[in-house]
C-alpha cells in the first residue's frame, strides 16, 4: 500500500541557538522521532538554518544579499552533515535537495522532482530540502522556507504538513496556544503576531497563510515546536501546538500544481456575475472582467479576485489577453476554460 507524505518543516529558530550553532540535542530528537515515522510515511525535512550556521565565518555580516548567499553556501554542508550524524545510528540516509522557485514554476521540472523523490523514497532515504540561496533569482526566490515546505506537500499530495516554530503554537491574546483552526480567516490570521525571529525570513502570519493553502488543498496543517516532549509524534497524532484543518476538497494533482506552484503572472478582478459563473464550475468570460493588471500570454497563470480585491481562484489563461475593449466584442470569448481555474 503506498505510503502516505509527510511534510515538516523546521525553521531558524527551531534548530538553532541565539549564538547561531545548530542545536544539536534538537537534530538528534529530529532524527530519533523521524526514524519511528519513517515505515508509515513517506517524509520530506525542509530545514532551515543554513544561513544562521554560516554567518558567523563572515566578518561584520550585516544581511546582505550576497552575505546571505555565502553565509549559506557556508552553512549548508555544515547543516547535511549534523543532520547525517545524527540519522546514521537509525540506519537513515538523507538526501540533499537544494530546490529554486523555477522548479515548481516549471510543471517538467516539478515531474522531474516528483520522480527523483519517489525514487529516493523507494529506497528508504529521506530528502531534506532547502533553497538553493547560492543561486537563487532575486526575483523568483521563494518568501521562506514555509513556501517551499508548502510547495513541497500541495504538490506531492501530502497528507500532512508540520512548521516547526520557536513558539509551541498560535498563540490568543493571552498567551495560550490555540488548539484548533477550522477555517483560517481574517480572525485567525489576526492572532499572528508580526515580528519575525533574528534568525528566521518567516514568522506566524506566514506559516497561518500557507496553513491556509495547504488545507485549502485538503492537507491537514499544524504549527508545534521542538521544545514539546515528542514533539513531531504529537504533531502528527494532533495532540500538541495549533492543528489547521483542511478542507474536503478534490483537487487533480495537476490543478494543486497551478494553484500553488506556478508563477502568477497578473491579476484579474471580475464582477458578481462573473464571480457567480465560476463558482458554478462555468469559464471564465471576457465579458465578466472589469480590470486586468497586466497583458496575459496563453498558458500563463493568473490570480482572480472578486469586486473587492479579494482573490478567490487562479487560472490559466486561454487566451492572449492585452485590450479588454477589443476580446469583450467577442460575444462568449473565454480567457480561461472551466478545467484551467481552481477556486481556493
Amino acid at each position: 500500500m503506498k505510503k502516505p507524505v509527510l511534510v515538516i518543516k523546521f525553521g531558524s529558530a527551531s534548530i538553532t541557538t541565539k549564538e547561531g550553532n545548530i542545536d544539536e540535542r534538537i537534530v538528534l530528537e529530529i532524527a530519533r522521532q523521524t526514524a519511528q515515522l519513517q515505515s508509515t510515511y513517506n517524509i520530506v525535512l525542509v530545514s532551515s538554518g543554513a544561513v544562521a550556521a554560516g554567518k558567523k565565518f563572515l566578518t561584520k555580516y550585516d544581511g546582505s544579499l550576497s552575505e546571505r548567499k555565502a553565509a549559506a553556501a557556508i552553512g549548508n554542508p555544515l547543516l547535511v552533515r549534523t543532520y547525517s550524524t545524527y540519522f546514521k545510528p537509525f540506519n537513515i540516509a538523507l538526501a540533499q535537495s537544494l530546490c529554486e522557485r523555477q522548479h515548481f514554476a516549471n510543471r517538467a521540472q516539478f515531474l522531474q522532482l516528483k520522480d527523483t523523490y519517489q525514487e529516493l523514497w523507494k529506497n528508504n532515504i529521506i530528502p531534506i530540502a532547502n533553497e538553493n540561496d547560492v543561486v537563487s533569482n532575486k526575483e523568483l526566490k521563494f518568501s521562506d522556507n514555509d513556501e517551499l515546505a508548502t510547495l513541497i506537500a500541495v504538490g506531492f499530495g501530502a497528507e500532512q504538513l508540520l512548521f516547526s516554530t520557536s513558539v509551541p503554537g498560535v498563540l490568543d491574546s493571552k498567551g495560550k496556544v490555540v488548539p484548533e483552526i477550522k477555517v483560517i480567516d481574517r480572525e485567525a490570521l489576526s492572532l499572528a503576531k508580526k515580528e519575525k525571529s533574528a534568525v528566521g525570513l518567516g514568522g506566524m502570519t506566514s506559516k497561518l497563510n500557507f496553513a491556509r493553502l495547504a488545507n485549502q488543498m485538503g492537507i491537514q496543517a499544524v504549527i508545534f515546536s521542538m521544545q514539546t516532549e515528542d514533539g513531531i509524534l504529537k504533531a502528527v497524532r494532533g495532540e500538541t501546538g495549533t492543528v489547521c484543518r483542511p478542507q474536503v476538497k478534490k483537487v487533480s494533482s495537476r490543478n494543486k500544481w497551478m494553484a500553488s506552484g506556478s508563477l502568477i503572472k497578473g491579476l484579474v478582478k471580475i464582477d458578481t456575475g462573473a464571480v457567480e459563473a465560476l463558482q458554478k464550475r462555468k469559464s471564465l468570460l471576457a465579458v465578466g472582467i472589469i480590470e486586468l493588471n497586466q497583458e496575459l500570454e496563453i498558458g500563463e497563470v493568473f490570480q482572480i479576485a472578486d469586486e473587492e480585491g479579494n482573490v478567490f481562484a487562479v487560472a490559466k489563461a486561454k487566451i492572449y489577453v492585452s485590450d479588454l475593449n477589443a476580446i469583450r466584442k467577442k460575444k462568449n470569448t473565454a480567457v480561461a476554460h472551466a478545467d484551467d481555474i481552481v477556486l481556493l
